[in-house]
């Protein structure tokens, strides 16, 4: 047995009711005067945080938006300038957390991180910016948060469908660790066996989401999903929803990420002809019942057959071909510096 993997300094608490162990945990990390960071969609939620934080809080904003648009970060920023705080605090999902790694970046403060969601960027280095046009994804250790804290209750008002495309995210995350370049028997453990509980956990969470075994299992499988991911790099599934974002105007990138994770995972494999790929994933997701949140990922291969045959009512580009270069006989990836932000951006096919 050969590994090699890094890690990065974290300390997670998780557990129903850890909501209230925020400022204790803020105290210990030494941080006096946070800046809460939401979407609108949160408003209402963010009230209890809001209570447990007390005079700590130095202020808030809750602008954050899908794919962190570039105006949005400015316009977060200016506020920083504002309240001057010594610390940022992302309340729920994606957005919110990918804002708070983009200020992460900027201001150099360090980031806490409360998910409310299933899409493990609180786990990792990763974050991304969009501009109208195109989303550019980058890594670097620094944005990444130094706390994190995972409360189920916290996902109990999730919508059925929110949480099957949440879920189907943490899903692909797992998928992607798996036939990384930097795939190990670490990352494949974490990506395997948070594979197991989320396809375990997602049809309960959709039929019903006040279950707290299943909304924890499920959060838990996505904190798994998001350790794998950190310690691999992005791959096809992920490219292919950025890059489809202007084709077809979907609400959420996990909903994207459903039907592209077949799509992505028979280009990876087709490409390097390692089918062990395929074999552990599947393997993975063999749990009763399980097949429900994966069905769109399932049937990828039919749903690409009609796009193939211009047979979608979206308009535009009709092949997945037109919008993905086919991959190179061996795969190909890698991470390059921009010269103008200095951010590291990962890319991988």
């Amino acid at each position: 047995m050969n590994f090699s993997y890094e890690t990065r300094d974290v300390r997670v608490v998780f557990g129903a009711g850890s909501l209230v162990r925020i400022a204790e945990e803020l105290e210990h990390l030494g941080l006096k005067r946070v800046m809460l960071l939401t979407t609108p969609g949160r408003m209402e939620d963010r009230e209890d945080v809001l209570t447990l934080l007390g005079a700590r809080l130095a202020g808030e904003y809750n602008g954050a938006r899908l794919h962190v648009p570039l105006e949005v970060v400015a316009d977060a920023k200016a506020a920083l300038g504002h309240f001057s705080p010594d610390s940022l605090l992302a309340f729920g999902g994606g957005s919110a957390i990918g804002l708070g790694k983009a200020l992460a970046y900027e201001t150099k403060l360090p980031l806490v991180a409360i998910a409310t969601t299933y899409s493990g960027s609180e786990m990792t280095a990763v974050w991304g910016n969009s501009d109208g046009k195109m989303k550019r994804t980058f890594r670097n250790p620094e944005v990444a948060p130094r706390l994190v804290v995972y409360d189920p209750e916290l996902t109990y008002g999730l919508s059925a469908a929110v949480s099957a495309a949440s879920g189907m995210n943490a899903i692909a995350h797992c998928v992607e660790a798996e036939y990384a370049p930097e795939r190990s028997q670490v990352t494949s453990f974490f990506a395997l066996e948070g594979l197991k509980r989320l396809v375990a956990s997602l049809p309960v969470v959709v039929e019903s989401g006040n279950d707290a075994s299943a909304r924890s299992d499920a959060l838990f499988g996505a904190h798994l999903a998001g350790r794998a991911l950190d310690m691999t790099s992005m791959g096809l599934e992920h490219k292919l929803t950025h890059v489809m974002r202007p084709v077809r105007a979907e609400p959420r990138r996990g909903a994207r990420g459903a039907r592209s994770v077949g799509n992505g995972l028979e280009r990876r494999v087709g490409a390097r002809g390692d089918a062990a790929d395929v074999s552990r994933v599947r393997r993975g997701r063999r749990v009763p019942g399980a097949d429900r949140p994966v069905e769109a990922a399932r049937h990828s291969s039919a749903r690409r057959a009609r796009l193939h045959r211009g047979g979608h009512s979206g308009g535009g580009r009709a092949d997945y071909r037109d919008v993905v270069p086919e991959p190179s006989p061996g795969g190909c990836g890698g991470r390059s510096l921009d010269p103008g932000t200095g951010h590291y951006m990962t890319w991988s096919w």
